[in-house]
């Protein structure tokens, strides 16, 4: 119902169904001061009549030639459409049993005739009042339950980001437990690499005076003979010469192993969750270590870094941004292709840009990106929960993300962040 008809009664629309034409005349020039009049001289025309206006109300007289009144009001009822609008029966007759058989079938009222002007104008916005109430709640429920649907699915949204943000805290905890586990095997290796080194140093020292005295004795020496023999064996040159470079190579992989293992700390580790000011750059490359078995097999890194100052952030959250964009771009890539890491710094802000040259993005799904649970991946292989946290975790710090795409060519996600308002961070 439209909202002059909800809130001005006098504007309501009336059907009145009557198959003599005084009668019709008679109730019009009561009601048509008031309201807006129909008339219909048959149950038939009626039935049209309502279809196509959906009137506020209608006077029904009872005995009609052909479908009488009470017939029209069951085939009101059995139309959804219809079955809601109120009628008054208005009727010669005043039997008991005439007036049950109309309340029975859902009249609203019943008016037997002569009838009374005051009467009839009563009965009449007592019914649109009552309509009017009813449409009205009617209205209200369907917003309160679309404004439900809403909350739920939003409820359902902030578990499942809570669902998420717990499971990248559990792995966080996972993490940087085994970083600890890894961290004592590595230690204890790395040292006695040292202390072989040590060692090394003097058994080759030995050797070497040993050689010293071999070269004075005798050659005819049959145990002499034995050992320069051994030596030939064991290739003793090839074992002084290489020793020096696997220790080295050794040293160089625990190396590998230890900062991986410190940028997974600092990936995902609950203690970075302050706010403090952060070179971007060393957030981009301890996430890269992390995620490089996910990129090296498909795709070739390039680094285009510009001068950006430190940014007043939560770098474990940014990391967890950068993580997403990064693992998206390779995942979007099928067979072999090119990541971009740009960055730089305008008026204000600085920017991180992850290009890639996959598969694109439609236009038609750019639209919906950033909704949470959407996603263009199969079934199992994304929750649809990644760039919505991560445009969460951005807006968080007071910034943005843009994306551009082109089927079959690539996509650029784009982080915007302010350079420094702590004040302004702290509140968000």
């Amino acid at each position: 119902m439209k909202t002059d008809q909800l809130n001005a009664i006098d504007k309501a629309v009336i059907l009145l169904v009557d198959d003599d034409p005084n009668n019709l005349d008679a109730l019009g020039a009561v009601l048509l001061p008031h309201y807006e009049i129909l008339a219909a001289p048959s149950g038939e025309r009626a039935l049209q009549i309502a279809a196509a206006r959906k009137p506020d109300l209608l006077l029904l007289d009872v005995s009609m030639p052909g479908m009488d009144g009470y017939a029209v009001m069951e085939r009101l009822h059995a139309a959804p459409d219809l079955r809601d609008i109120p009628v008054i029966f208005v009727t010669g007759r005043d039997a008991e049993e005439d007036e049950e058989r109309g309340f029975r079938l859902g009249a609203a009222d019943y008016i037997t005739k002569p009838y009374r002007v005051p009467v009839i104008l009563s009965r009449v916005r007592s019914q649109l009042e009552l309509k009017r109430a009813r449409d009205r709640l009617v209205c209200q429920n369907a917003c309160l339950e679309e404004e439900l649907a809403r909350r739920m699915k939003e409820n359902h949204q902030v578990q499942m980001q809570l669902l998420q943000s717990e499971k990248m805290a559990a792995v966080g905890q996972l993490a940087a437990g085994v970083a600890h586990e890894i961290n004592n095997p590595v230690g204890f290796v790395t040292s006695n690499l040292a202390s072989l080194n040590n060692y090394l140093h003097d058994l080759f020292a030995l050797l070497d005076a040993y050689e010293t005295l071999e070269a004075g004795c005798p050659p005819e020496d049959a145990a002499l003979a034995r050992v320069r023999q051994l030596k030939q064996q064991t290739d003793i040159a090839f074992v002084r010469a290489d020793t020096p470079q696997l220790l080295t190579e050794s040293r160089q992989g625990l190396e590998r192993v230890a900062k991986i293992v410190r940028d997974l700390k600092g990936l995902s580790h609950a203690a970075g969750s302050d706010w403090q000011w952060a070179n971007l750059h060393d957030g981009l490359d301890a996430t890269l270590n992390v995620a490089w078995n996910e990129l090296k097999y498909r795709c070739t890194l390039h680094k285009e870094y510009g001068e950006i100052p430190k940014v007043y952030c939560i770098p474990s959250q940014l990391n967890q941004v950068f993580l997403n964009l990064l693992v998206n771009a390779a995942q979007a890539i099928t067979e072999s292709g090119d990541i971009t890491l740009r960055t730089g710094r305008t008026e204000g802000e600085v920017f991180i840009a992850v290009a890639d040259t996959g598969t694109g993005i439609s236009a038609e799904h750019q639209a919906r990106l950033f909704e949470p649970f959407f996603t263009t991946k199969p079934v199992g292989k994304g929750t649809g929960l990644g760039l919505s946290i991560s445009r969460d975790i951005v807006r968080r710090h007071q910034g943005r993300i843009e994306v551009e795409s082109t089927e079959g060519e690539g996509t650029t996600f784009t982080v915007w962040l302010p350079i420094g308002n702590p004040d302004a961070a702290v509140a968000s």
